[in-house]
């Protein structure tokens, strides 16, 4: 068994959980509330930052610049198309991208994962939450990606972003630079990886239960 697929058999029941979620299901049927949408969005737009950091801090602990510059790649495509979709289609929804929303906790929690993994200074710890984060969201968004184009553009290029053989070679990029990572660590470490890749499944499924019911809190 792949090291991926050992960390992902430890969260089975978040994981699924998160990757076939009523949100998502709603999502890609066109029938999701748009104010749900727009709260979701603007809740997802606070990642962006930590993502970012977190991005950039694993690749400059990338093994070489082979290993690091589909990560830069991707690094563009984040702060480039994917932002640009948050400034379309937040407004269109109805919302403002700034002032940010106020953080949800379960939002809170997850910007603590990113930031901890960015400041660990190990490319591991990095991994295993970008593994979840973009495994997880191509799970649920390419099984439906012939019907973003019949869908309004924030519900459609969301799923764009999130398939495709583009996408899927980032997913396959990442999983792969976890796999070789995990063959050199020691038990200790791979317990850190598996407690990581667990608490960033958990909170990838919810984030999707806090936006099924508009990240309300009491």
């Amino acid at each position: 068994m792949r090291p991926t697929d050992h960390l992902k058999s430890l969260c089975q029941s978040d994981w699924t959980a998160a990757t076939s979620h009523a949100f998502t299901n709603d999502l890609v049927a066109g029938t999701l509330a748009q104010d749900k949408m727009l709260a979701y969005l603007r809740q997802d737009y606070l990642f962006i930052d930590g993502f970012v950091r977190l991005l950039a801090s694993a690749i400059a602990q990338a093994p070489s610049l082979g290993d690091a510059i589909p990560a830069a790649q991707f690094l563009g495509l984040i702060s480039g198309r994917e932002n640009t979709y948050f400034l379309r289609a937040i407004p269109a929804l109805g919302g403002t991208p700034e002032p940010p929303a106020p953080a949800h906790p379960v939002t809170q929690e997850f910007q603590a994962l990113m930031a901890k993994a960015a400041r660990s200074g190990r490319y591991e710890q990095m991994l295993a939450v970008l593994v979840v984060a973009e495994w997880s969201y191509l799970s649920w968004a390419s099984p439906h990606a012939d019907k973003a184009g019949d869908l309004p553009f924030w519900f459609g290029e969301w799923i764009t972003l999130h398939s495709g053989a583009g996408f899927e070679g980032v997913v396959t990029y990442l999983r792969d630079q976890l796999d070789r990572a995990w063959d050199g660590l020691g038990p200790e470490d791979r317990r850190a990886v598996e407690e990581t890749f667990i608490t960033a499944t958990r909170l990838e499924r919810a984030f999707f239960d806090a936006a099924s019911i508009g990240y309300k809190t009491a």
